[in-house]
C-alpha cells in the first residue's frame, strides 16, 4: 500500500513533467523527437520518434528555390509531425531549419508558409548555432568526465565539427559538404568511376581542413580527445557494420565503435557498388544508400585529418539539443550545461571585441536604452523580456560598423552583426538585432530597404519601428560617448499625448548641450513612431529622481 506521502510526491512529481517536441528540419530528413522532461532531475526521456525522408537539399538547379513538390511534402510531413504530438500532448512544438533552408533564396516564403498553413514558429539557425545545439545534445547523452570531446555530425547539406568538455563548448565549426550535397554536385556515374572518386576525396578534404585546424588548435598540452560522431550518416554505417560483425542489428547504437580502417574498408566496398547494390546490404535504409557513399568519405576525411583511430557513435544529435535549448531557456538547466543568457551575453561581447567596438560606450547606452524601455512599457510599447534581451544586444553592437568606416558605419553594423556568428540566436533574432543597429541613426525603417525586407513577420517590423526609435534617444544621449547623462526619467502624460524626459547629468556643472540638441534633431522618428510630443528637461540635481 502507498502512503499518502509518497502518492503526493508521486502526483506532484508526475504534474512537474512536461512533455514537448523538437523538429529539426534538416536538409535530407525532417526528424521529430518527442520527450518528457522531469525538471527536478533536470533531464528528459524520449517517448517517440519521427522521420521523414523529404530531401530539402534537392534544390532548383539554376535558381537554388527549394523545389514546390518538395515544400508540398515537407509542409505534409510537418502536419502529421504536429498531429502525432499533439496526441502525446505536447505542450509546445520547437522547431528549427538548417543549412537548405538557409541557403534557399525563398527559404523565409517557405518558413512564411509553413507558419500560415501549419501553425508552426520554425527558427532559422546559423551553422555555429546549429554546431552549439548538436554538443548540446550530445551532452546530454554521453558522459563527457571533464575531459575534451570531439564531435563530427554529418548532415545533407553540411558537416560540424565541435570540440567540447563537461562544462561549454569550445570550438564550433560548420562547413558546407554533406551526403546530399557533395552527392548531386559531385557524383555523376553509377558506381562512381574513378575519377570522380578522387576528386570528391580531394575536395571534401580541402574543404574540412580549416575546421580541423580550428579544433585541433585548440587542444592543450597533453590532451587526447575522444572522437564521437552523430546523426543519420554514421548511425547509417555503425549499423551496416554491426550487421556486418555481429549479423544483426545492435538494440541501441549509443557508445558503439568503429576503427577507421573499418570505416575505410566500407568505402572500399560502396565505391564499387551501384545504388541498387547498395541498397541490399543489411542494414542500409533505402533511400540512405543513394548518398551513403559521399557520407562515408567525408568521416573517412574528417577522422583522417583529426588524428583519430577509433569513433563512438551518440544517437543525440541536433534535435536534442534544441530540447536542452529549451530547457536553458526557461530556466530548467542550471550551471552544469551554461545558461542561456550567458552563452548570448558572452557571444554579443565577443563580437564587439572582434570589431573593435568600444566596450564601455556601448554598455552606456545600453544602460539607457533598457531604462527608456522599461518606463515606457505598458505606456509607448508592450514589449517584454525577450524583446529587450534583443534591444540590449543591438545598443551593445550599433557602432561596431565603425571597424569598416565612419561613414554610414550604421549600415556596416547592419552588415557585421548579420555575419558575426553570434551564438544563442535564431536568425530572424540576429536579423531583428542587426536591423535595430542599422536605424540608430539616418534613416528611419523603409520598406524599400532590403535589410528591412529581411524581416520575416509585420510583428517583427513593428518591433524594429519601435525600438529601433528609442535606441536612437538613448544614442543621442550618449552624444560625446563620455557618460553624460547618467540618468533619465519619463513622464507619460496621456491626455495631451506628451513625454516629459528629464535629463541627469553625471556632472551638475555639465549643460549637456550637445546631448540634449541631438536629443532635439533625433526625436522625429521616435514621435512618429509612438504618436507623442517629446520634451526634454536637464536636471540640475537628482533630487525626487525615483
Amino acid at each position: 500500500m502507498v502512503s499518502t506521502s509518497t502518492e503526493n510526491f508521486l502526483n506532484s512529481n508526475i504534474e512537474q513533467q512536461r512533455i514537448i517536441a523538437a523538429i529539426d528540419m534538416g536538409t535530407n530528413s525532417l526528424h521529430m523527437v518527442i520527450v518528457r522532461i522531469e525538471p527536478s532531475l533536470p533531464a528528459f526521456s524520449i517517448i517517440a520518434r519521427e522521420k521523414e525522408t523529404v530531401r530539402l537539399g534537392d534544390r532548383e538547379i539554376a535558381t537554388g528555390n527549394l523545389k514546390q513538390e518538395i515544400i508540398e511534402r515537407a509542409i505534409a510531413a510537418l502536419h502529421r509531425f504536429q498531429e502525432i504530438a499533439q496526441s502525446l500532448h505536447a505542450e509546445t512544438i520547437v522547431a528549427v531549419a538548417t543549412s537548405a533552408v538557409r541557403e534557399a533564396p525563398n527559404g523565409k516564403d517557405f518558413l512564411q508558409r509553413v507558419k500560415a498553413e501549419v501553425g508552426l514558429n520554425v527558427d532559422l539557425i546559423s551553422g555555429p548555432e546549429e554546431a552549439r545545439r548538436i554538443y548540446l545534445g550530445v551532452l546530454s547523452g554521453m558522459e563527457f568526465n571533464n575531459q575534451p570531446h570531439m564531435i563530427v555530425d554529418i548532415g545533407g547539406g553540411s558537416t560540424e565539427i565541435i570540440l567540447g568538455d563537461s562544462h561549454q563548448e569550445r570550438v564550433l565549426t560548420s562547413t558546407k559538404v554533406g551526403a546530399v550535397r557533395l552527392t548531386s554536385e559531385l557524383i555523376h556515374s553509377d558506381p562512381i568511376s574513378n575519377t570522380e572518386f578522387q576528386y570528391l576525396q580531394a575536395y571534401v578534404r580541402g574543404m574540412l581542413e580549416r575546421s580541423v585546424d580550428e579544433v585541433l588548435g585548440d587542444l592543450k598540452l597533453g590532451e587526447s580527445p575522444r572522437l564521437v560522431g552523430t546523426s543519420g550518416t554514421i548511425e547509417t554505417l555503425a549499423t551496416i557494420k554491426a550487421q556486418d560483425k555481429l549479423g544483426y542489428e545492435p538494440f541501441t547504437l549509443n557508445g558503439y565503435q568503429f576503427t577507421i580502417k573499418d570505416l575505410r574498408e566500407w568505402v572500399n566496398r560502396l565505391r564499387k557498388m551501384t545504388y541498387t547494390e547498395r541498397a541490399s546490404i543489411p542494414g542500409m535504409p533505402e533511400k540512405r544508400s543513394e548518398v551513403i557513399l559521399a557520407g562515408a568519405v567525408i568521416l573517412q576525411e574528417a577522422m583522417t585529418l583529426l588524428g583519430a583511430d577509433i569513433i563512438t557513435v551518440c544517437e543525440r544529435s541536433l534535435r536534442e539539443g534544441v530540447v536542452v535549448d529549451w530547457m536553458l531557456t526557461h530556466g530548467l538547466i542550471e550551471d552544469r550545461l551554461r545558461y542561456q543568457g550567458s552563452v548570448r551575453q558572452r557571444s554579443v561581447l565577443n563580437v564587439a571585441k572582434k570589431f573593435s567596438a568600444n566596450l564601455k560606450y556601448g554598455e552606456h547606452v545600453a544602460q539607457l536604452v533598457l531604462s527608456l524601455f522599461d518606463q515606457t512599457q505598458y505606456l509607448l510599447h508592450s514589449w517584454g523580456a525577450e524583446e529587450r534581451e534583443l534591444l540590449w544586444a543591438a545598443a551593445i553592437l550599433h557602432n561596431c560598423g565603425h571597424y569598416i568606416s565612419h561613414d554610414a558605419h550604421h549600415k556596416h553594423s547592419y552588415y557585421l552583426i548579420r555575419n558575426g556568428e553570434l551564438l544563442g540566436y535564431t536568425e530572424t533574432e540576429i536579423e531583428i538585432i542587426a536591423n535595430l543597429a542599422r536605424y540608430h541613426r539616418k534613416s528611419a525603417p523603409k520598406k524599400k530597404h532590403e535589410n528591412y525586407q529581411n524581416l520575416l513577420s509585420r510583428r517583427d517590423k513593428i518591433l524594429v519601428n519601435q525600438l529601433s526609435a528609442i535606441l536612437r534617444l538613448a544614442v543621442a544621449l550618449n552624444r560625446r560617448q563620455i557618460g553624460a547623462v547618467s540618468k533619465v526619467k519619463c513622464e507619460y502624460h496621456r491626455d495631451v499625448q506628451e513625454l516629459l524626459l528629464r535629463v541627469f547629468p553625471a556632472n551638475i556643472n555639465d549643460d549637456c548641450a550637445l546631448e540634449l540638441w541631438s536629443l532635439g534633431f533625433s526625436k522625429d522618428v521616435f514621435e512618429t513612431e509612438f504618436g507623442v510630443h517629446l520634451i526634454s528637461h536637464l536636471e540640475s540635481s537628482y533630487t525626487s529622481v525615483w
